[in-house]
């Protein structure tokens, strides 16, 4: 059994039996090099089914050394611990060297959160006299109004609009399709877009149902979102780190704080578990305590 052959066996286990993204595939590689790359600094001549856990807790340890965070420790170790699981399905071992393999304790930060007042100032500031302005409107009032991934963004398909229902089709995680709810005041953004500035241009026949296009009629990038809306944040003058995910969490946080019913908000999210969406219940406390401390006088 070679590195190589199993690594691609694993890709394609995970492509098509799991239904897992390019973007999620090339994770779990990039998880699976950085054993790979300890083993041969080592000069560890293993083949997988030879690793031990011996050879996986000094990987732990070399992995730590680097100044790498533990979050990001945990995900590797999450990647191995899916090859190895991957490799004792197929029967081609028959002990799992990374079951006694324990993940770092992982501090789970509340993430930073937009009020609505400072995501209407970032709309707000978007130039529409400028070509893309008004398609910048439509994507930040879709992050917001839908929850979205950045991902489902970028792939939201033109023939998945339902407007005169209320509702878009999402291509989630896993290829899971869902149904969400779209805002009066985003479907009037998207359509001010779709007349004001995409049909003005010259597609490329790849992306003709593409929702969102840069302007050589192509779909855009995750980069090119980040940079848009990171653009924007400096331009209104606020100080927290916000990316498209902000807008997602943002999104299930005020639902929380309205009283939204928490399977809603998962099937919204697209959460696969309650537990995953039971977060923002966490942070629907933070935000009692933080007015409690802020505005009560005994605080």
């Amino acid at each position: 059994m070679i590195w190589e052959s199993e690594i691609e066996d694993f890709k394609g286990y995970l492509k098509v039996e799991k239904g897992l993204s390019d973007n999620s595939i090339h994770a779990y590689h990039t998880d699976l090099n950085k054993l790979i790359q300890y083993l041969k600094e080592k000069d560890y001549r293993v083949n997988p089914e030879e690793v031990t856990i011996v050879h996986l807790r000094e990987m732990v340890e070399w992995v730590a050394q680097k100044g790498i965070s533990a979050r990001t420790q945990a995900r590797i170790i999450s990647g191995i611990k899916a090859f190895y699981k991957y490799l004792l399905i197929e029967e081609k071992i028959e002990k799992d060297p990374t079951a006694l393999l324990v993940p770092p304790k992982i501090e789970r930060k509340l993430p930073e959160l937009l009020s609505v007042e400072e995501i209407d100032s970032i709309i707000n500031c978007i130039d529409t006299k400028k070509p893309e302005g008004q398609r910048n409107r439509a994507i930040l009032e879709t992050l917001y109004s839908c929850g979205l991934r950045v991902s489902e963004l970028i792939e939201l398909k033109i023939s998945n609009l339902y407007f005169e229902t209320g509702f878009i089709k999402v291509d989630g995680k896993g290829k899971k399709e869902r149904l969400v709810p779209i805002s009066s005041k985003a479907i009037k953004e998207i359509n001010l877009y779709l007349s004001e500035y995409r049909r003005l241009l010259n597609i490329h026949k790849d992306s003709e149902d593409v929702l969102f296009l840069n302007r050589r009629g192509k779909r855009l990038s995750r980069v090119m979102i980040f940079t848009i809306i990171k653009n924007l944040v400096t331009k209104v003058g606020i100080k927290k780190n916000v990316s498209p995910h902000t807008f997602r969490h943002s999104f299930a946080t005020h639902l929380v704080e309205g009283g939204a019913n928490l399977r809603a908000v998962q099937e919204m999210l697209g959460h696969t578990s309650i537990v995953t969406t039971e977060f923002y219940t966490h942070l629907d406390s933070q935000y009692l305590k933080e007015t409690m401390s802020q505005f009560h006088p005994r605080s």
